[in-house]
């Protein structure tokens, strides 16, 4: 091989590979083990200077995504999800409409992008699962790695439950009038008579608690299985399976419709409630900024928990998909493409959520008026004057403006006396601003306009299949986030594995579809992915800014990206974000500590919430949560530390040698590649046996050390014995 020739990736014919047999067969008789030993290629680093591509392939070659596109999908599938339709718009309509749009956009360039990018960054770089990235990154920290699965895992037996929810008003959805339309009527041996429970609520909040959840009153109260639910969560975790056995070959054809679905209804549903009457007053009400809430600093706290859940940092699966990307890929622009599109969809969302809301809100307003006209009515002539009344109002109909007036009259008229007349504003204002979100939105706002729409049944269905493929699109991005860090470490059978955690965590998830069932979402939602999380993260940053080294980090990022990123991503990833997640952990601290563990539980008396406080043994739930979704960090800390695991875990790595080919990278190698010897002794005999160049050696069931090229990273042939002047191999 001519010196200073580039390493490049061949096809072997046969001739040369019954070379490479006869060179082997040449080995002493002696050598049994050696000769019953595995050709593998082995990548020893040193000082942490390897070649990732080619040292971190697994036993097969690595999948990679079919096309750019299908890859930009599964990220943006795996961060936009349900919170940006339910959390998203509350948190909006919270914190000062418009105005909370501003401290979101800023916290999203500031910490969002750049934290988003670092996780694209290295999973691309060293091609591994999070349990793989954070052990070669540091060893130390390599529990970060095991802490993401844990997060993943608890995230995923609660949302699919989610999915679980939503499949069942699916499946109900095929109905007219809709089952939450009205309330149900209730047949004895005289009467009929409105169900109390539904008539002290509404249908929608009745539906939602005895019909599909069938609630018990308390957490401790577990009330056996819902079977329709648990029925719904089989359906939910066959559908994830199916999906996601084949890894990223069978989810990445799925995303073609889980995540471009839901911006099809968003829009549909856009334009529908656009033409809907009321529509430009939650619009209205959504963009009208009360710009002295941005001063509080409890607006930016939460915007920037948002930003940071949004993008689904911390869980594993952000790395697990750009683990399957070439190592040339422009991660940096997919950081910016995929934030920004989350960021426009939560926009999308809000105004659809927005609009529909008014249009309900004038639908409540004008119940209102007709319901409080009748009392005024009532008490004309008694309790207040006809006098009061102006001449051009026709109790017929009522307009808002005419009720707001006589209301207005009235009040001045009786001040004191006026809330004895029981009589309420109805104004639409104060129906936009009964901030709901989660469950509440979905399954019982939403819910409510749309009985009101025409052809309901139809915009229901689509509703509800919108929830599921965005539930779906999490859930892959959840799922990946566990088996490819498994897969790359324990190199076991990816489709055994996918059913494994799938049949487990249905399991497990039975407890969230017990009448007591709702409890625990909370319970989990609550506790263990906020707390857990924000640790995570922090400790991603700090590993790779000031463990693993700021500096060395954008030498490999300018190596594989071909240019050096923006100075701005290095004072960020240094400096700024630590300190902002830092501050976001001690806020979350502090809140957890002040805000005593509680629920809300539904009384079926009172057909209304009140909050509860947790039984001891669910307070020491809520704590194990935290605890065992951060424990593995100081676990894998400590038995390093006392050298309890090999250090030279995550410093070596494998890549088979596949017949009639060399699995190289095609990037720009160092000059310096030419085949190298490779010092080796044979286990019975001084003499050095011939191995292959970089590394490629016998793996004996004794474990025979192999040392590392004298050339450096990209040696490569088989050479001949370690003997002065001897001449290069032609391979």
């Amino acid at each position: 091989m001519p010196k200073n020739s580039k390493v490049v990736k061949r096809d072997l014919d046969d001739d040369v590979t019954e070379s490479v047999k006869d060179l082997l067969s040449n080995e002493d008789t002696c050598d049994d083990a050696f000769k019953k030993s595995s050709l593998i290629v082995s990548d020893v680093r040193e000082d942490k200077d390897r070649d990732i591509e080619e040292g971190f392939l697994s036993d097969e070659e690595r999948p990679a995504w079919n096309s750019k596109l299908q890859y930009i999908l599964a990220q943006v599938g795996f961060s936009v999800g349900l919170g940006n339709v339910w959390r998203f718009p509350y948190l909006c309509q919270k914190n000062g409409g418009g105005a909370y749009l501003v401290p979101y956009l800023i916290l999203l360039i500031l910490i969002g992008i750049p934290l988003f990018f670092l996780e694209l960054a290295v999973g691309q770089y060293v091609r591994r699962g999070s349990i793989g990235v954070w052990n070669y990154i540091s060893p130390h920290l390599g529990g970060i790695g095991f802490a993401s699965c844990m997060l993943c895992f608890f995230v995923a037996l609660y949302y699919n439950v989610i999915i679980a929810w939503s499949l069942f008003y699916f499946s109900q959805s095929f109905q007219q009038p809709l089952p939450w339309h009205e309330c149900p009527l209730v047949k004895n041996k005289t009467n009929t008579y409105i169900e109390p429970e539904c008539e002290k609520s509404s249908a929608t909040t009745y539906y939602w608690y005895r019909m599909a959840l069938d609630i018990s009153d308390s957490i401790s109260d577990n009330g056996g299985l819902n079977w329709k639910m648990s029925v719904c969560l089989l359906a939910a975790w066959t559908m994830v399976c199916l999906a996601m056995i084949k890894g990223i070959q069978s989810s990445g054809k799925v995303m073609y419709f889980s995540s471009l679905f839901p911006y099809v209804v968003l829009i549909c549903f856009l334009v529908r409630a656009l033409l809907l009457t009321g529509s430009v007053d939650g619009i209205r009400h959504m963009f009208t900024p009360k710009l002295e809430i941005m001063l509080e600093a409890k607006v930016w706290r939460e915007a920037a928990t948002q930003v940071f859940f949004a993008l689904g940092l911390g869980f594993g699966g952000v790395i697990a998909f750009s683990s399957y990307n070439k190592r040339n890929n422009n991660c940096h622009f997919d950081a910016v493409l995929v934030s920004f599109i989350n960021f426009f969809t939560s926009v999308l969302a809000t105004l659809v959520v927005f609009a529909v809301l008014g249009f309900k809100a004038n639908i409540m307003s004008a119940k209102c008026i007709t319901l409080n006209t009748k009392k005024i009515v009532g008490f004309l002539g008694n309790t207040i004057s006809p006098d009061l009344i102006p001449k051009h109002i026709d109790f017929s109909n009522v307009s808002p403006e005419d009720y707001t007036q006589m209301i207005e009259i009235i009040r001045r008229v009786k001040e004191s006396d006026f809330l004895l007349l029981g009589l309420d504003s109805c104004n639409i204002e104060d129906e936009l601003n009964k901030a709901v979100q989660g469950t509440g939105l979905a399954f019982i706002a939403f819910t409510e306009a749309m009985t009101h729409f025409p052809a309901s049944p139809f915009w229901s269905v689509m509703f509800f299949l919108m929830l599921v493929n965005l539930g779906l699109g999490s859930m892959f991005g959840t799922i990946e986030g566990i088996i490819t860090p498994l897969v790359d470490t324990f190199k076991v059978r990816k489709e055994l594995l996918t059913v494994g955690c799938c049949v487990l965590a249905f399991s497990i998830g039975l407890l969230f579809v017990q009448r007591s069932g709702n409890y625990f979402v909370t319970m989990f939602d609550d506790y263990s992915a906020t707390l857990p999380l924000l640790v995570v993260v922090s400790l991603e940053n700090v590993a790779v800014a000031w463990v693993y080294g700021i500096d060395k980090f954008f030498e490999d990022l300018k190596e594989m990206l071909g240019f050096s990123p923006f100075r701005f991503y290095y004072y960020m990833w240094k400096y700024i974000t630590p300190l902002v997640l830092l501050a976001l952990l001690l806020a979350s601290v502090i809140q957890l500590g002040m805000t005593p563990p509680s629920y809300s539980a539904w009384i079926e008396e009172l057909a209304q919430e009140k909050s509860r406080s947790y039984p001891t043994w669910g307070l020491v739930v809520c704590v194990s949560l935290v605890i065992m979704a951060i424990l593995p960090v100081p676990v894998v800390l400590t038995l390093r530390y006392f050298n309890l695991l090999d250090n030279s875990v995550g410093g070596f790595s494998s890549v088979s040698y596949k017949k009639g080919r060399i699995i190289k990278d095609s990037g720009a190698p160092d000059d310096d590649d030419d085949a190298s010897l490779i010092h080796s002794k044979s286990p019975c005999s001084e003499a050095p046996s011939p191995v292959p160049g970089n590394n490629i050696y016998r793996k004996q069931s004794a474990g025979l050390d192999a040392d590392i090229t004298p050339n450096g990273r990209y040696g490569i042939g088989y050479l001949m014995a370690n003997m002065p002047d001897m001449p290069e191999s032609d391979l």
